[in-house]
């Protein structure tokens, strides 16, 4: 064989790789589009395809569609499909300069509706699928003890600073973290009692100041 093909396997090889993955991330980028705009059932394989540029079959090979409405939930909740540690994230790194308390109260604020406000309405479909479909409903709880880990690793690193209340126990804390920072409560402040973002985001760093964070 010439030593030139040899040579061009890896390269070949990495390509592959790389529209695989390509192709991978367009369907579940429409996934995340047609299941928001109109519902996990009304959406079909073929309308995914059309929104992904891609054959039918091609859809067909990454789904069926409640796998493909979870990878569109990690997709819009955390920019990445799987889990992730939340330090190894852009919002991680970030928190891990803060300062003071008191920056670190403002910037889960800021954080919390730059990760709620692009994937809440892709959460309530998710949510609604989850209550007639028991894989969904499996997930959707796989889900919020992924959710409450990653609350529970926050506060911890937030202990070592010296900056968590120390009267209550760190579990009540963990609850407590994850209902105020909930794509729930960003849903009922924002979308149905109409509060401006800015006003929730200013809700949610004065909630966390005053209940989770010593004081």
């Amino acid at each position: 064989m010439p030593k030139h093909d040899k040579a061009a396997r890896p390269y070949k090889s990495d390509l592959r790789r790389r529209q695989a993955a390509d192709t991978r991330l367009r369907v579940v980028q429409a996934s995340l589009t047609l299941f928001e705009r109109q519902g996990y059932r009304a959406t079909t394989f073929a309308q995914l395809a059309a929104e992904a540029g891609v054959s039918v079959k091609t859809v067909q090979e990454h789904g069926p569609k409640s796998a493909l409405l979870q990878a569109a939930v990690e997709l819009a909740s955390f920019g990445v499909e799987g889990e992730s540690d939340f330090f190894a994230t852009d919002l991680g790194r970030a928190m891990l300069q803060v300062e003071s308390a008191e920056e670190l109260a403002n910037m889960i604020g800021r954080a919390m509706l730059a990760i709620n406000a692009p994937s809440a309405g892709l959460w309530t479909t998710f949510v609604s699928a989850a209550h007639a479909d028991h894989e969904l409903s499996r997930y959707h709880a796989r889900m919020l003890s992924l959710i409450r880990a990653q609350v529970e690793h926050v506060l911890r690193h937030i202990e070592s600073r010296g900056w968590l209340r120390r009267d209550v126990p760190l579990d009540d804390l963990v609850e407590a973290f994850c209902i105020i920072t909930s794509l729930e409560t960003y849903v009922r402040f924002v979308d149905h009692d109409g509060i401006p973002p800015a006003r929730y985001e200013k809700f949610v760093a004065r909630t966390i100041r005053e209940t989770i964070l010593a004081r």
